[in-house]
């Protein structure tokens, strides 16, 4: 991972925002998609995104319920 962040990013707070802003983008894809599918929010009406941290581990974890790209 450090060699992503520091191959394409100069900050890792920028690497950071890029994760929680694609999580969004995924957020807004199942919203867009729900529009003609309804059926799909059924198995998870939530729409959030969530960030936990394991201090011990030093592992920071993103979530989002949304979908990602297909091709």
């Amino acid at each position: 991972m450090d060699i992503l962040i520091n191959s394409l990013y100069t900050e890792k707070q920028i690497f950071l925002r890029e994760l929680i802003s694609n999580a969004s983008d995924a957020l807004d894809k199942i919203r867009f998609v729900s529009i003609a599918s309804p059926d799909i929010l059924k198995s998870n009406p939530k729409m959030e995104i969530n960030i936990s941290y394991e201090k011990d581990l030093k592992i920071l974890e993103i979530q989002d319920t949304g979908i990602g790209m297909t091709k």
